[in-house]
């Protein structure tokens, strides 16, 4: 008999600029990052102890470097049990997420009752791309010309009829959605603070996501020019930065939780993956939410609350639109991303999938506790897509 998957809690760390000078995080380590979760879940849930833990899936985008096997080696060099096994799960950008799946459907399917899952990414130490050899025989299938990710961006423009203005308009209002919610205090029950470094080398305690720009000038953003396509309409302006950082969720039967007397409001409910074209990976949520939809009988009209992460702004809208998530055709929205996304908040790659669901919980408790479903997804290169449906319980 199936069991029910619980939330018990979800944690991250800031997210800081991925850059060896400017970024806060420049002298620590992936593996630290997580070590910060790993003890904050349990300072949070001092009823689960390490040891109680029978898996801890990560996900991580590139796995070489710093990243090699980050699941397993960033767990020992927190002093965590050996004894408690590990995985690392790479998935391009839904690594987080797909970690978290994998997780959940080990407590569904009997064979575990308390998991962590989550991912991180520093994509300043192990760089996009880092030690890929791949194959020739790749491009018997697609244009290599149309795999880098500006150049899918550029190509879900213009195939979706996405206007720079749009782009724009959208990416501006993440960064302001973004900082009323850091003002508002609302990222504080999910952010662990950790300490990090100035430009200059001072040591401080970094309580928010350094990307957040509190007014940023539209006027300045359309004046930026595409670096993926002579005459393009896709900029740095309304792409995701480059990003570090770590996110973890404690979940397990819900059986267990009633036997230790946690709380919990929210139980991972249905979860799919989808493939696409990958010279427009950037809609692959399209096809993943379409699927759970068909699967579990919604349709947008159930889902109070959608936290879709912001690759370009280009796909972002295009996926919206198609879905028929939000009733107007651009910001402001009711729904989607009210808090801000990876235009603000950054994109470590193989944490984000983990980051948004993180998100997903608060804004649905904080925003939305009437809400029975939310919904988080995500795009990914080379054209996969997940997304995870969470129930209120």
């Amino acid at each position: 008999m199936a069991k029910e998957c619980v939330f018990i809690d979800g944690v991250r760390t800031p997210n800081a600029r991925a850059h060896a000078e400017k970024g806060w995080f420049k002298d620590v380590r992936p593996d630290e990052t997580l070590t910060a979760v790993y003890k904050a879940i349990f300072e949070r849930n001092p009823k689960v102890k390490p040891e109680d833990v029978e898996g801890v899936f990560i996900g991580t985008a590139n796995v070489s470097g710093m990243q090699n096997d980050l699941g397993r080696i960033s767990w020992i060099a927190s002093g965590m049990p050996i004894s408690v096994p590990t995985q690392t799960v790479t998935n391009q950008c839904p690594s987080g997420m797909s970690a978290i799946m994998n997780a959940a459907r080990s407590i569904i399917s009997g064979e575990n009752s308390i998991m962590l899952a989550g991912g991180a990414e520093d994509m300043e130490k192990v760089p996009m791309g880092a030690n890929m050899d791949m194959t020739p025989r790749l491009w018997d299938y697609i244009n290599p010309a149309e795999v880098p990710m500006g150049n899918t961006a550029e190509k879900v423009a213009e195939q979706y009829n996405v206007s720079k203005e749009d782009m724009v308009k959208f990416a501006a209002n993440s960064n302001r959605l973004a900082a009323a919610a850091r003002d508002a205090g609302k990222f504080k029950s999910e952010i662990i603070p950790i300490m990090g470094k100035q430009e200059d080398g001072t040591e401080f305690l970094v309580e928010n996501d350094q990307w957040i720009r509190d007014n940023p000038d539209e006027e300045r953003m359309m004046l930026m020019e595409s670096p993926f396509k002579e005459g393009g309409v896709v900029s740095a302006a309304t792409s995701s930065p480059l990003t570090a950082g770590a996110a973890i969720v404690l979940i397990m039967s819900r059986e267990k939780a009633d036997e230790l007397g946690l709380s919990y409001t929210y139980k991972y409910s249905f979860g799919t993956q989808a493939g696409n074209d990958p010279s427009v990976m950037g809609v692959g949520p399209i096809p993943a939410v379409q699927q759970l939809f068909k699967k579990t009988g919604l349709g947008p009209a159930d889902i109070g609350a959608v936290e879709l992460n912001e690759a370009f702004a280009s796909q972002s809208l295009a996926v919206i639109r198609e879905l028929k998530l939000e009733d107007s055709k651009n910001v402001p929205f009711k729904k989607v991303n009210t808090w801000g996304g990876a235009m603000a908040l950054g994109h470590p790659l193989g944490q984000s999938g983990a980051r948004i669901i993180v998100t997903l919980l608060n804004r649905m408790k904080t925003d939305y506790p009437d809400e029975k479903y939310g919904i988080a997804t995500l795009c990914g290169g080379f054209g996969n897509a997940n997304a995870v449906l969470i129930e209120k319980v």
